[in-house]
């Protein structure tokens, strides 16, 4: 499927939920990222995923903090090390398609990602950072 149509079938939300995994939603939030910016990513992306969930009977799934934090790093990579396509920016950054680990591992612990407050609303990182061996 191409960026395209899997970003157009996102935001309608036609896309089936069996066919939207960790992988899919990192490449959809890449997507959105070089249409919209920073920060316009971030409402944007936020509002279409909550639809699709909503569409997708899965109301209680969004997370604020992970949806932002991954909209972060993935600008900020793009950003330093930017790639022609989705394909060159998978594979220059394999570790956002890990859903476990997680990369937001490096950033937050798991009592402050998981809770409430990270759920609900965006909070900023309790641990120090990424690894040396990431851009």
């Amino acid at each position: 499927m191409t960026d395209e149509a899997l970003y157009d079938a996102f935001v309608a939300t036609t896309l089936p939920a069996d066919q939207f995994h960790h992988e899919q939603h990192v490449r959809v939030a890449w997507t959105f990222v070089r249409r919209h910016g920073m920060p316009g990513a971030i409402g944007e992306f936020s509002e279409a995923l909550k639809r699709f969930a909503a569409a997708k009977g899965a109301h209680g799934l969004y997370h604020e903090t992970i949806t932002w934090a991954f909209l972060l790093i993935i600008a900020e990579r793009d950003a330093l090390q930017p790639a022609a396509d989705w394909a060159g920016f998978a594979a220059s950054h394999p570790d956002l398609l890990a859903w476990k680990p997680s990369v937001l591992e490096r950033y937050y612990s798991k009592a402050l990602l998981m809770s409430d407050r990270a759920r609900c609303g965006f909070v900023m990182p309790d641990l120090t950072g990424p690894a040396p061996d990431v851009p």
